[in-house]
């Protein structure tokens, strides 16, 4: 048997190898960095107060040459006799002389309120707003506008009013929390138009205190952004998708059939280029809304083929000869994945799976989806939790049992002593190496919440956002890349049938030797050969 390139390969191409790894690993933190601005842009609005009497007319602009009639304050509205069902909050997006574009590939609207505090008009506790809200695009100045959506959407207004409600303090206003209303998955059209208003009568909106203002805040990912991820997708997803390819046919150019760890780096690869097709592409010229989904998706793909490969690369490495290569031997591990992930799966299919009907749609609407959600997602990270456990676990049984092959080496000849040094400490490093890319995940995750979102070197600014985001794909693709190259089998064919054989078990005790060789063939490299415990009689 041949073994695999990680065992093979000279300590000098594979210093080489870590360096060029380390390369491109740095090149990606770089590009996003230096080169991609910050990944989304929060523009802000004040909604203009319009008049529509009885709902007459169409689509009410808030500025322009067809502008609305506007009033400034409610004390306009009562000195005209208006009510609150004659005032709609019109919001253009974006800002005059700015177009949208598909490179934004998504947009969120969030709604803040200022509500002043009135003793005889205060917030109720747990109070619901209703909002009629229509949506509308153009493409021109000059057409008319398109109805995209009309929904009339409830959502619980939470505020607090920290100081002490008394009648000097009347006027101040509430703290109230932003409040989540669209959700588009494509920004096909270079005109929005947002219509908002708040019926009243006997049962709606009553309790909700004096508004004085609506805020709106648009979100949405910044175009030189998105150039430079589709870029680094397109880059990657061939190289990939070569390398998947490459490592298949060096699999089946053996005599044996695939073990299970070959069969699982075999699906990390797939979900690696899964993940990177670079789909976006061909969202430039659609209208495609499913796109966050899908993103979702891909995402999810991913994240469960590799904790999958993290437990299977560890207890091949680890389990008894007779429980080896067989995938009903870590149901509980992948089955806390699966499980973790369906019910994320199912949370997503319920947010933005609506949002393709509605984009105003929302599972926090509610109290009883609220509740849902929530445990959707404490489940879920229960799950996760049981699983790096599991993990953690298995990593140091597989430490301490090349520990325990260790201190067999003092008694081999020098040669041989020399080579298993090696490929345990190549094995080792590899580990190593995978825990490192978990724990720099979290690390620059955490750097990204408690910085600014930039800093300053020079006379270069670095976006630590686009970095983490930009380093972490990056990261992942060399990862998997590495693992693909270095656990492919070796073109080496320079040892004979009875070194091989000598070479299979030479850790073992002598009265093992005969019953190990059995099993230990059909290993792909010597460190899962050598780690394993002989089974229990």
């Amino acid at each position: 048997m041949s073994g695999a390139i990680i065992e093979n390969m000279s300590t000098k191409k594979l210093v080489v190898f870590g360096f060029i790894i380390l390369t491109f690993q740095v090149l990606s933190v770089l590009v996003g960095g230096l080169i991609a601005p910050s990944p989304t842009s929060a523009i802000h609005y004040l909604a203009t107060k319009c008049v529509a009497r009885h709902r007459a007319g169409g689509w009410l602009m808030p500025w322009g040459s067809n502008r609305c009639q506007k009033i400034y304050n409610f004390d306009d509205a009562l000195a005209k006799t208006l009510d609150a069902n004659d005032i709609v909050f019109a919001v253009h997006v974006p800002l005059p002389n700015k177009e949208m574009s598909p490179w934004f590939q998504f947009m969120l609207v969030v709604l803040q309120f200022d509500i002043a505090f009135k003793m005889i008009n205060q917030i109720e506790e747990g109070v619901i707003i209703t909002i009629d809200a229509g949506l509308a695009y153009r493409d021109d100045v000059l057409s008319n506008w398109t109805t995209t959506f009309h929904s009339v959407e409830q959502r619980p207004l939470r505020c607090m009013f920290s100081i002490p409600k008394t009648f000097e303090n009347e006027g101040r206003f509430y703290d109230c929390d932003p409040i989540p209303f669209i959700e588009l998955g494509s920004v096909a059209h270079k005109y929005y138009l947002i219509n908002l208003r708040l019926p009243v009568n006997d049962t709606m909106n009553v309790g909700i205190g004096e508004i004085k203002d609506i805020h709106v805040v648009g979100i949405h990912q910044n175009g030189g952004f998105t150039k430079v991820w589709i870029s680094m997708k397109t880059v990657f997803s061939p190289w990939i998708f070569a390398a998947t390819a490459w490592y298949w046919g060096r699999i089946s150019l053996m005599t044996r059939p695939p073990v299970l760890l070959e069969k699982v780096i075999f699906a990390l690869g797939i979900s690696m280029t899964f993940l990177n097709v670079p789909v976006e592409w061909l969202s430039m010229g659609f209208e495609w809304t499913w796109m966050l989904l899908f993103e979702d998706v891909q995402r999810g793909v991913f994240y469960s083929t590799l904790f999958c490969f993290w437990i299977i690369f560890c207890g091949e490495h680890l389990m008894d000869q007779s429980q080896r290569n067989q995938l009903s031997a870590y149901w509980w591990q992948v089955g806390l994945v699966v499980f973790g992930s369906s019910l994320l799966l199912i949370f997503d299919l319920s947010e933005r799976g609506g949002h393709l009907s509605n984009p105003f749609h929302s599972v926090w609407a509610s109290a009883f989806g609220t509740k849902v959600a929530i445990t959707f997602i404490i489940v879920a990270a229960i799950s996760v939790c049981l699983y790096f456990l599991s993990l953690c676990r298995m990593v140091g049984s597989v430490f301490r049992n090349i520990g325990g092959k260790m201190q067999q080496l003092p008694a081999m000849p020098q040669a041989r002593r020399l080579r298993y040094k090696g490929i345990i400490f190549r094995f080792k490093f590899l580990m190593l190496v995978t825990l490192a890319c978990a724990a720099m995940t979290v690390i620059f995750f955490i750097i990204t919440q408690v910085s600014e979102g930039h800093w300053h070197w020079g006379d270069y600014t670095l976006q630590v956002h686009s970095a983490f985001l930009t380093g972490i794909y990056g990261m992942w693709n060399l990862y998997v890349f590495t693992i693909i190259f270095l656990y492919a089998p070796s073109h080496k064919h320079n040892r004979n049938k009875t070194g091989d054989r000598q070479q299979t078990d030479v850790l073992e005790t002598p009265e093992s030797q005969e019953t190990q060789l059995t099993y230990c063939e059909q290993g792909p490299t010597e460190s899962y050969r050598i780690t394993g415990k002989v089974a229990e009689e």
